[in-house]
């Protein structure tokens, strides 16, 4: 099997190709998908470069977001069928704890993710749980399909259960052109919200960002943002913050926010080790929200928006498997707006549906 795997931890040159990757087996309810589509994120290069006091499972095929289609069944699944088109959950849980009977998977004492915990899906085929299963919306490719699992389903846990944002609150947004706030704003509009705000680092960026229905765009490489913010509320701020950043921006962020209002945090690639200020958080009745991926449940609901054209994935740039150095690098850099996805053969056609012809 040809793909990509991390055998040490270091920069570009530890994602090391090779044409003879062992084969995977599926274990009791799993399936084995052959992957048309892989999308990129942060936690390639986290995997990739290492983390401290983290311990990665290696050797590893990163690729946390996959589509493609089913390939073979693993003992105790009776389906789908082989052929059929998918789009895979990211996350694995073990399907049988209290969390996850709750519907709350992240929870689950042996919560991970493919291509962190387990392998993913820069290579042609990959062993998955067939509870991750679900069908590719309606019109979509699979490198759209690819670009939904992660980012969106992360973005509508923070915003929905985490922040609990309602309509007509107000958001700030930061990296407008990131997988998680481009999924962020649109699912904002969907839940009915006020007036959004977002950051981005260049005006190309901005722009794309106004085109998503940012009605306040930011350049978040000024550390006084957060004045704009609370000048154009009329010192109020706002509701909710997404950040996914952290660093410096952690505390410009908790000045942005109103009494009352939720900073709901994802991720940290700008830096984990912030200030704050605790007298802010206990006058204001601030809430300070982690959040970690979401619930199969949650990205069932999450993709009857797509099946019914609210939502839309965001794709930058498709490259073949083989570019995934080149993608890696752009991502990186901060180089594209939107997501950056990985193919195998030609998957930027629609998935057919049943009975449909291929394309």
């Amino acid at each position: 099997m040809r793909g990509f795997r991390i055998e040490r931890h270091g920069g570009p040159e530890a994602l090391t190709w090779s044409e003879a990757l062992p084969e995977p087996v599926p274990a009791p309810g799993e399936v084995v998908v052959a992957v048309r589509a892989c999308a990129l994120n942060h936690l390639d290069l986290w995997v990739r470069d290492g983390v401290p006091g983290h311990r990665f499972p290696l050797p590893l095929v990163p690729g946390s977001e996959i589509a493609g289609e089913v390939a073979a069944l693993g003992p105790g699944v009776a389906g789908p069928a082989p052929g059929t088109p998918v789009l895979v959950g990211s996350g694995v849980s073990c399907g049988v704890c209290p969390a996850c009977f709750a519907g709350r998977d992240p929870l689950c004492d042996r919560f991970g993710l493919l291509g962190e915990d387990r392998d993913g899906g820069y290579a042609e085929r990959v062993a998955v749980p067939a509870r991750n299963l679900f069908p590719v919306p309606a019109g979509l490719s699979y490198v759209e399909a690819a670009a939904i699992p992660l980012v969106f389903l992360t973005a509508w846990h923070m915003l929905v259960d985490r922040a609990a944002l309602a309509m007509h609150e107000t958001l700030l947004v930061h990296a407008a052109g990131s997988g998680v706030s481009s999924a962020a704003i649109q699912i904002a509009h969907l839940l009915g919200a006020g007036r959004i705000f977002a950051t981005a680092g260049t005006e190309e960026k901005r722009e794309r960002a106004r085109a998503l229905g940012v009605d306040d765009v930011l350049d978040s490489r000024d550390p006084d943002f957060w004045r704009a913010v609370r000048a154009a509320t009329g010192g109020r701020g706002v509701d909710v913050v997404l950040d996914h950043v952290g660093g410096e921006t952690f505390e410009r962020s908790l000045r942005c926010l109103a009494r009352g209002g939720r900073i709901v945090l994802c991720g940290a690639t700008a830096g984990a080790e912030v200030r704050l200020p605790l007298r802010a958080v206990f006058f204001k009745s601030l809430s300070v929200l982690g959040s970690t991926m979401g619930s199969n449940a949650e990205l069932a609901t999450l993709l009857s928006w797509f099946e019914r054209g609210r939502l839309t994935p965001v794709v930058a740039r498709a490259l073949p498997l083989e570019e995934a150095p080149t993608a890696q690098r752009l991502l990186a850099e901060r180089a594209v707006f939107g997501k950056l996805v990985l193919m195998i053969g030609d998957g930027a056609h629609a998935v057919p549906r049943p009975g449909e012809v291929p394309r």
